[in-house]
């Protein structure tokens, strides 16, 4: 099996021999093609921007550069391959060098997924797409669906979270070959499981992009974002530019063959056109591979829009999504991680109040803000209703890449909360009707912490270095310059390596007691729960607080039973009504007194369905 997906940019191998070489630079009237073996060729105009020129001796392995007017030498912004990192020279590709062995993949439903978020140059001490493969059948055991993988774009250097990638079309060559991504994925399949990937379209990282020098209309300058000006999906010339990213997405979706994105941080992305870029990508999605197989477009999205997440039918609550597949709740987790730690700093601050009754809304209308004022951010509101929409449309988590990353020394949820408070809120989050994503390690609570790492060029590197030192200046806690020096330098190759998992811990204590209660509660959400999903609605919740730290749910599953929940995230014990129906799990600290007494311990949790 052949996959391939052909573009109109970039280096494109043509039948019968030979490649064609195509590239936008309205910014400069010139270009020329570095190709190694045959030296440097004049390309032709094409107008509106374009530049082209076929050469018939070019083939897959050939390397190549383009050549600006001013002697500067950069690699193909489509580039499949840049085995010399960002600044050196592209690679031909021949996408049809793979052969692939999953025809009969149709991917899964999306109430089936459990997902794993890694990060491949951590996940394992290998640091390559290979040292995956190895842990996949961990993964089918743990009773995970779906890995999601942190972006592999082409990034500066040789480590970094790669949300600072350049080149969007080409697998870093730190994990390996193309081809290399190409059998983690299909080695996916062949298992069951599903691949998402991340992807980062809301800015271009620091060093490397060297779109500025030729394509100026790339970037919008009307809009301003952390990373200096937009990129332009709305303004002259932008076409050419949403096609970029619409080719982006389908190249992962049919030359990869992946199950869905993640699209990063959308609330970042400017764009005042209508179609907005978001739903023209999700057109992509829908009306491409998204007709043939299982395809899911996944939201990070900070304003809360349920607006992207609506469902096909009049109630919303039946049919298949419109646009949005699911987004990443970060109200669930922020509440989460204020029950469990007390922590009310930052962006905290939102959910300190009454984190339990926050965490009902989120467990039973998806959002915790859907239109109130948000206190850390200056009185502004935030949200969009989202209680019509079903528990598949919001991804429940724990911990993940900037939650655990962001914080100054890198520790998990697990480093900072007590054993039964992990094992409570665990419970929740893999057996609530929402689609649950752990974090790599988190199964086993993992003593390595996840830093901010990099690997930039010396000058970029010190700025980065002390930027972040000095984010973590308002805080009292690294007030004290000498405090603040501690924070592990992101460029240092020790902070990299300090993140890689220690998977030998899995066979030693606590960590095996932990991964055991993970490995227990999916199979009891694969046999009992994830069948009953489908076609739930929004489950019809019912939740009433039981005191300011316990509460207790019900939800109507797609085959009209009902699941309850009742939970004490206090200190101390309280009296609760009896729930009725088949016992699924109760945490380890009830005891044979309680269990059935209208008793819930400190930190506790029962589940029931009738």
């Amino acid at each position: 099996m052949k996959r391939k997906h052909a573009m109109p940019f970039g280096a494109e191998l043509i039948d019968g021999g030979g490649v064609r070489f195509r590239l936008w630079a309205p910014g400069v009237d010139a270009v020329g093609l570095k190709l190694d073996e045959a030296g440097e060729l004049p390309m032709l105009t094409a107008g509106q921007g374009w530049f082209e020129l076929s050469h018939q001796t070019a083939h897959a392995g050939s390397r190549y550069r383009f050549r600006l007017p001013d002697g500067l030498l950069v690699p193909d912004p489509v580039s499949r391959s840049n085995p010399d990192d960002v600044h050196g020279a592209s690679e031909v590709i021949d996408p049809d060098a793979f052969e692939w062995s999953d025809d009969g993949w149709l991917g899964r439903p999306w109430e089936e997924a459990v997902i794993y978020e890694l990060h491949i140059g951590c996940f394992t001490s290998a640091g390559d797409f290979n040292g995956v493969i190895e842990r996949l059948d961990y993964l089918v055991e743990l009773g995970v669906t779906a890995i999601e993988i942190m972006p592999v774009a082409d990034f500066p250097g040789r480590a970094n979270w790669g949300y600072d990638g350049v080149l969007l079309f080409a697998p870093d060559a730190a994990y390996g070959r193309p081809d290399d991504f190409k059998r983690l994925i299909n080695a996916a399949h062949e298992r069951g499981l599903m691949v998402l990937l991340d992807v980062v379209y809301n800015h271009f990282g620091p060093e490397g992009n060297y779109l500025h020098a030729y394509a100026p209309d790339f970037f919008n300058p009307r809009h301003a974002t952390p990373w200096g000006a937009a990129i332009n999906f709305d303004s002259e010339n932008s076409r050419t530019v949403r096609d970029f990213f619409v080719h982006n997405v389908l190249y992962w979706l049919e030359e990869f063959h992946l199950d869905g994105l993640r699209l990063d941080a959308i609330h970042a992305i400017c764009d005042d056109s209508s179609p907005d870029i978001i739903e023209e990508l999700a057109e992509a999605f829908r009306s491409g591979p998204g007709r043939e197989r299982h395809v899911h477009m996944v939201l990070e999205n900070e304003r809360n829009q349920a607006r992207y997440l609506g469902r096909h039918f009049a109630n919303e609550t039946t049919g298949g999504p419109l646009q949005a597949t699911a987004q990443w709740n970060d109200d669930i987790h922020h509440v989460f991680h204020v029950l469990a730690t007390g922590e009310s700093d930052g962006y905290y601050t939102d959910y300190a109040a009454q984190p339990t009754e926050l965490l009902g809304r989120c467990l039973t209308e998806g959002f915790a803000y859907q239109g109130e004022p948000s206190a850390f951010a200056n009185g502004e509101l935030r949200g969009e209703p989202s209680a019509h929409l079903p528990p598949a449309a919001f991804i429940n988590f724990l911990q993940n890449h900037d939650q655990i990353g962001n914080r100054a020394f890198g520790e998990r949820l697990s480093h900072l909360a007590s054993l039964v408070a992990m094992e409570a809120l665990t419970s929740v989050l893999l057996l609530a009707p929402q689609p649950p994503m752990l974090f790599m390690g988190e199964e086993f609570a993992t003593n390595q912490p996840f830093l901010f790492f990099c690997d930039f060029g010396p000058e970029l590197a010190n700025a980065v270095t002390e930027g972040r030192r000095r984010e973590f200046s308002r805080f009292a806690r690294f007030a004290d310059p000498a405090v603040r020096e501690s924070i592990p330098d992101p460029n240092a190759p020790e902070t990299f390596k300090n993140c890689v998992l220690d998977w030998s811990a899995i066979e030693r204590m606590p960590q095996r007691t932990t991964l055991e209660l993970h490995r227990q509660l999916l199979a009891l959400r694969r046999q009992w729960i994830m069948p009953r999903l489908s076609g739930m609605g929004n489950g019809d919740p019912q939740v009433s607080l039981l005191s300011s730290r316990a509460l207790a749910i019900y939800w109507r599953l797609g085959d009209g039973s009902l699941l309850s929940l009742h939970a004490n995230f206090g200190e101390t014990a309280i009296d609760a009504p009896a729930a009725s129906g088949t016992r699924l799990f109760a945490t380890p600290n009830f005891d044979d007194n309680n269990l059935d007494a209208g008793q819930l311990p400190a930190w506790s949790t029962i589940w029931h369905l009738q």
